[in-house]
């Protein structure tokens, strides 16, 4: 059902700041004509002050109760980043209000978690919509249309690293941290097995959701998957996966530990995707302005021009709200359908890499 009307403001508020993308998505959230920050809350107050402060928030629109926040605003939309093992518990208690969830990346910690989420929102019949930043990315965008177009004809490799030095090396704006801040590896949520900590969770969904949009939502056979064991931490902080499908293998590799962060300098190897098609290939690195296609009629290889991405595909707050006023379901990599193919490839790595063996696609 449409819920378009002219000159609405959407009332959006953000709930748990665990995540620091937060504060991304708040801007999106603050720069769109059409969408108004009507609260924010989190537990920890101080974890608010950078957002209040950026985006003039009033105190009677900060919460540390997020029932008296959705109580109070009444939000068509919520914005979550939660720690990952607590996307289940926090969309469960957000879907008791008839509110939209845009959930940030990942989808979940397990697939039992994400199929939870997923049944929680059919009781007032609104959208969960799970953000992955690298979708925006036009590089990868343009990889999109045109694997769709057919120029490299059948995907049959998606091949995908991507990471950066390390979750605490950066804050709210990918504004640069200090040593004694990336010192506290074992106080932060991002380095605790129980929270949903390590690279593998952090960034393999990235590759692999991504890589099922790439695959036209063709689901692997099978997955093998190694992490490293780094002293003195319970998570991993690299990690790399082998799925086999039906035409062949693709690889996902996981890193916190790049020797540079993407979005400043790219690493070697670079972070991104290389699709290997039945016609051709198509190398998309993170934030770069030019792709290289390769083809039958180009076997040297062409550099491609990014495409420019036109409002209201330029992110997610602007995409959510479209589909939204037009009454469309989500698409693609933020689709719960394509999420929970992610999601099987994700909780097979951990199987495999607990187990020391290569997995059936767990369901």
């Amino acid at each position: 059902m449409s819920e378009r009307t002219s000159n609405r403001k959407w009332k959006i508020v953000g709930i748990n700041f665990d995540h620091m993308h937060m504060g991304d998505l708040l801007r999106m959230t603050h720069e769109h004509p059409n969408a108004e920050i009507v609260g924010i809350c989190d537990e920890q107050p101080e974890r608010m002050q950078a957002a209040i402060k950026n985006f003039g928030i009033p105190q009677d629109r900060v919460f540390t109760d997020y029932r008296a926040c959705l109580g109070k605003t009444a939000p068509d939309i919520a914005i979550l980043c939660p720690a990952t093992a607590k996307h289940g518990e926090w969309t469960e208690k957000v879907a008791e209000y008839p509110v939209h969830i845009q959930m940030e990346k990942p989808f979940a910690a397990t697939l039992e978690e994400a199929d939870r989420m997923i049944a929680a929102m059919g009781k007032h019949g609104k959208q969960l919509a799970i953000n992955w930043p690298l979708r925006w990315y036009p590089p990868h965008v343009t990889t999109k249309r045109l694997v769709d177009e057919g120029v490299v004809g059948d995907v049959i490799e998606v091949h995908y690293y991507d990471g950066n030095r390390g979750p605490l090396f950066h804050l709210t704006d990918k504004v640069e941290s200090d040593e004694a801040f990336r010192a506290k590896k074992n106080e932060s949520w991002f380095y605790q097995k129980n929270a949903g900590g390590g690279s593998l969770l952090d960034y393999l969904g990235y590759g692999v959701t991504l890589g099922t949009w790439y695959h036209g939502g063709k689901a692997p056979i099978d997955v093998m998957t190694m992490v490293d064991h780094p002293e003195g931490l319970e998570v991993d902080e690299h990690s790399i996966t082998v799925a086999r499908y039906d035409v062949g293998l693709s690889k996902f590799e996981t890193r916190w530990g790049t020797f540079t962060d993407p979005w400043t300098l790219q690493p070697q190897p670079k972070c991104g995707f290389v699709v290997k098609g039945s016609k051709g290939t198509i190398s998309s690195y993170d934030y770069e302005k030019t792709i290289r296609v390769q083809t039958h009629a180009h076997p040297e290889g062409e550099v491609v021009p990014v495409d420019t991405l036109q409002a209201p595909n330029q992110d997610v707050v602007q995409y959510f709200i479209d589909c939204i006023e037009r009454g469309v379901p989500v698409d693609g990599p933020l689709s719960p359908e394509i999420c929970r193919i992610g999601q099987q490839i994700v909780d097979s790595a951990a199987k495999s890499a607990a187990e020391g063996r290569v997995v059936r696609l767990v369901s």
